[in-house]
């Protein structure tokens, strides 16, 4: 490839990336949006969350992934009862490593 199709490429690129991001911002202007689509709006972190997360407790030991199973359990529980986030992750890391 030449330099100019690696420079329309890069420019591609960014548009492809820019204009889905700016778009709704110009668009949307002061019109308040509906509130279910504003609620689901608040969920899509956890969703994402989630979705980054899981794979990674079924693969702590690909063996036995009953054992991230039961680490994430340990996350789920330590962080509801106590909502902490460096006691859930301390509790979580210190179950697994027993457990392995």
């Amino acid at each position: 490839m030449t330099s100019r199709a690696y420079v329309l490429l890069l420019c591609g690129m960014m548009l492809g990336t820019y204009l889905p991001r700016t778009l709704p911002l110009l668009l949307s202007g002061e019109r308040p949006l509906p509130m279910w689509l504003e609620r689901w709006l608040k969920l899509v972190p956890y969703g994402a969350l989630g979705a980054l997360i899981f794979p990674g407790i079924l693969l702590v030991d690909p063996e036995h992934p009953w054992i991230g199973m039961v680490g994430g359990l340990v996350a789920v529980l330590v962080s509801w009862k106590w909502n902490n986030l460096v006691l859930t992750i301390v509790m979580a890391f210190a179950v697994v490593t027993i457990l392995r």
